[in-house]
């Protein structure tokens, strides 16, 4: 940090950040770089606990129903483990999967397949979007075809459409196998808190690192009655998006992209910002 050019890059700027479950741990790397962190989680899983399709999937993967199973979050990957241990189903689920073609969408779910003894076929490169998953798939559809491949998808919350249409459009027969889903933080005093230093012109950066938060972040905007306040209030802030993901929920939502991290992730995002940040805040605010 001593070497570190940009090691004050963030003082004096106040900056949103929406994690959850790594909120202090961005916390730290803004403070590290001089900035002051407001840390507002703004969302929890919540695993299904009545979830007939991943039961029914991993009864079906046993028997031999598919041929690829695409996992998508480390998360996501680790609940439905749990899910079929609980049903003594572990060992059937893990022997299962090492005769299929596995795609892990990038180092989380490679990190617990890998605690399962789960060999990966396909590990999707950065920045880990659909479009990576699938060019990957395309570039193995010699060794692993699609058409007329029985696939799985473990979902993480929310369905991704363009996903599910691109493996749909290549001849693959799709099975959604959803885990867990997103929901509003137990405290959402913190975000409501967010949403009102935000109105008030109290933030200079913020960042986000998943689609979820820019929903959940207007969903309290919209209970509090000052959505079009917020959506105003962002003409002055600027935003950091974690990668593309991220970006198209931002855009389609009408707020700003002002930069993304060469690689999808915390550190780079944090460094980002402290090394364009107060360029980019003076440049909105001329």
């Amino acid at each position: 940090m001593a070497d570190d050019p940009n090691r004050n890059g963030l003082a004096g700027l106040r900056v949103l950040c929406l994690e959850s479950r790594r909120g202090q741990e961005m916390a730290k790397l803004i403070a590290n770089y001089g900035g002051e962190a407001i840390v507002a989680p703004s969302m929890q899983e919540v695993t299904l606990k009545d979830n007939p399709e991943a039961l029914n999937f991993a009864r079906k993967l046993a028997e031999g129903g598919f041929e690829i199973v695409i996992f998508l979050t480390g998360v996501g990957t680790r609940a439905l483990a749990r899910l079929v241990e609980a049903q003594g189903l572990r060992q059937k689920f893990v022997d299962a999967l090492r005769l299929v073609k596995v795609v892990a969408r990038g180092p989380k779910p490679m990190a617990v397949l890998a605690e399962l003894g789960i060999p990966v076929s396909v590990a999707v490169p950065e920045p880990n979007t659909w479009r990576e998953l699938l060019a990957a798939l395309d570039a193995r559809k010699n060794s692993i075809p699609l058409q007329g491949s029985r696939v799985a998808v473990q979902e993480y919350g929310a369905t991704n459409v363009e996903l599910l249409a691109g493996l749909k459009e290549r001849g693959a027969i799709v099975t959604r196998v959803p885990v867990y889903e997103w929901a509003l933080p137990a405290d959402t005093g913190p975000l409501r808190d967010s949403v009102q230093a935000i109105v008030n012109g109290r933030i200079d950066l913020a960042f986000f690192t998943t689609s979820v938060q820019v929903q959940h972040l207007l969903r309290i905007a919209a209970d509090m009655q000052v959505e079009e306040s917020l959506r105003g209030a962002f003409r002055r802030i600027v935003v950091g998006s974690i990668g593309p993901m991220t970006s198209q929920a931002l855009r389609q939502n009408g707020l700003p992209v002002d930069f993304e991290p060469e690689h999808p992730k915390m550190g780079f995002l944090v460094a980002e910002a402290a090394h364009r940040g107060r360029d980019l805040v003076q440049q909105k605010r001329r």
